[in-house]
């Protein structure tokens, strides 16, 4: 059984953690280390959401989300299946792009950016974290600079002036998480980017 057919048989109930206890530590300490290390590419791919989603991204879900974490599945995202298997698995409701925790989606299904709430001044942690599904995901392209970075980094990004005008912003803005596959990669507003 191929990965799509395994999916298609498990639908809103299957493709979740086997272990979540240790499967969700182990997520979190992964996406919370490429947070903290900005243009470093780790691997993500314990949970098997419906398709179109990829493995990183739906693992991020589980592991990040809850009841009270509103969600935006944007463009090819939102189907009836992905729906269930969030709410399933998570219980988070899917909410609109202004007032979502966590939107995933494609770059092109995601932007605008002014869209997501960005935090304010006596609360800049109120803002949106994107998890954006991208086809390459390498250390080649824009150059960060910036907190967890020693001198530069590289990293492939799907709008490079975009995201440095997100950057601009800090300390409000959005953060980003950067999934391809079963691998992740994260961009936090903190980051200073020029295109490579």
């Amino acid at each position: 059984m191929n990965v799509s057919e395994n999916r298609a048989a498990h639908g809103a109930f299957g493709g979740g953690f086997a272990d979540p206890a240790i499967e969700s530590a182990f997520a979190f300490r992964t996406a919370m280390s490429v947070m903290a290390k900005p243009g470093e590419i780790r691997a993500l791919d314990t949970a098997h959401p419906p398709a179109p989603l990829s493995s990183a991204a739906g693992t991020l879900l589980l592991t990040l989300c809850d009841p009270e974490t509103g969600v935006f599945l944007a463009g090819a995202c939102d189907t009836p299946e992905m729906r269930g298997w969030l709410a399933f698995h998570t219980g988070a409701p899917v909410v609109g792009a202004d007032r979502a925790e966590f939107a995933v989606g494609r770059w092109a299904d995601l932007v605008p950016l002014d869209h997501y709430r960005i935090g304010t001044p006596e609360y800049p942690d109120r803002s949106a974290t994107l998890i954006v599904e991208v086809d390459t995901l390498e250390a080649a392209g824009a150059t960060l600079r910036g907190p967890g970075i020693k001198d530069s980094a590289t990293l492939s990004l799907p709008d490079p002036a975009a995201m440095a005008g997100n950057a601009m912003l800090f300390p409000l803005g959005l953060d980003f998480f950067l999934t391809c596959g079963g691998r992740i990669a994260a961009l936090p507003r903190s980051t200073q980017i020029s295109e490579g």
